[in-house]
């Protein structure tokens, strides 16, 4: 494949992650607040799962979706509280995680991210327009490989662990409430958005999915970016592994594909990997033809 129809095929894809797909991948509920445990807990409405905390110290919200579901999310979180808002922070920088970030710049006293994030939105948005491109509010607190900050009684602890589903995402954990916020890291059971064109790589992906299990306490809830809607988008460790174990399939098909001298056309010509037909989501547009595009490249090491 070459570089400029690969980078096309990137774009594609990335606006096609920016889409209103959360209302296909919500878990059924009469409110869009969920409290998970301890004061934390998610918002669902258009885009990414929104992650928050609300205790008697402040308030922290994890993405923005869109600037429509945004301001419901800022309406909902004054109805618990009339104590500022201390941060939003990005998981990473598409556009379903970060649209809704001008409807909390005005309540928010800092937005943060990891150090990558505001040129990668930067750049997904110069690809989309102008328009796009005078309408983005960037983090404007950002952080190398990790960072922490105690609001009232909870920590809040941010992670890079290198490039994954992107070059800039994060992993974020509330320490007393022993919940982590995973973005876009996790797709429960549908096949993911890899974007190599923003520096995504499959194999650290799955470094960063075992790190993080490594790390955290076996017991720990884990929130999702997307998730299939027979499945929702809270789970557990078991959902971390079940996608260590897609992307560890996805690299060994396409390897043995390429040792078997097949074609990426011929390697893209399935609708599932065995063993993970869930990841066929209902209404869900990625389809793994591009999952197999990028492990290809990956692979292949085409730049």
């Amino acid at each position: 494949m070459k570089r400029r129809e690969f980078l096309l095929k990137s774009m594609l894809m990335g606006a096609a992650a920016t889409l209103p797909v959360q209302k296909l991948f919500a878990t059924a509920q009469e409110s869009p607040f969920k409290t998970l445990r301890r004061n934390v807990g998610t918002f669902t409405g258009r885009g990414g799962t929104i992650g928050w905390l609300v205790n008697s110290g402040g308030v922290v919200v994890i993405d923005s979706q869109f600037p429509d579901s945004a301001r419901n999310c800022i309406i909902g979180l004054e109805e618990k509280t009339d104590l500022a808002f201390d941060m939003l922070i990005n998981t990473h920088h598409h556009g379903d995680h970060t649209a809704g970030n001008p409807a909390f710049k005005q309540k928010v006293k800092r937005i943060i991210a990891h150090q990558n994030v505001p040129d990668l939105q930067k750049a997904a948005a110069e690809r989309s327009g102008q328009e796009a491109l005078d309408s983005q509010v960037y983090p404007d607190t950002t952080y190398e490989t990790s960072w922490s900050e105690t609001i009232g009684d909870e920590t809040v602890h941010l992670k890079h662990y290198g490039p994954a589903h992107t070059g800039g995402d994060t992993v974020i954990y509330f320490e007393k409430a022993n919940v982590a916020h995973m973005g876009d890291l996790m797709f429960n059971r549908a096949h993911p958005f890899i974007d190599r064109g923003s520096g995504a790589n499959i194999s650290n992906w799955i470094n960063t999915l075992n790190s993080t299990m490594d790390e955290l306490p076996s017991d720990a809830i884990y929130i999702f970016g997307h998730g299939n809607s027979n499945y929702g988008i809270t789970g557990d460790r078991e959902d971390l592994v079940l996608k260590v174990d897609f992307l560890t399939a996805l690299l060994d098909y396409t390897q043995k594909g390429i040792e078997d001298g097949k074609t990426v056309e011929e390697l893209t010509a399935i609708e599932t990997l065995p063993g993970f037909e869930e990841f066929k989501a209902p209404g869900w547009r990625l389809p793994l033809s591009a999952n197999v595009e990028v492990a290809y490249a990956e692979l292949t090491e085409e730049n």
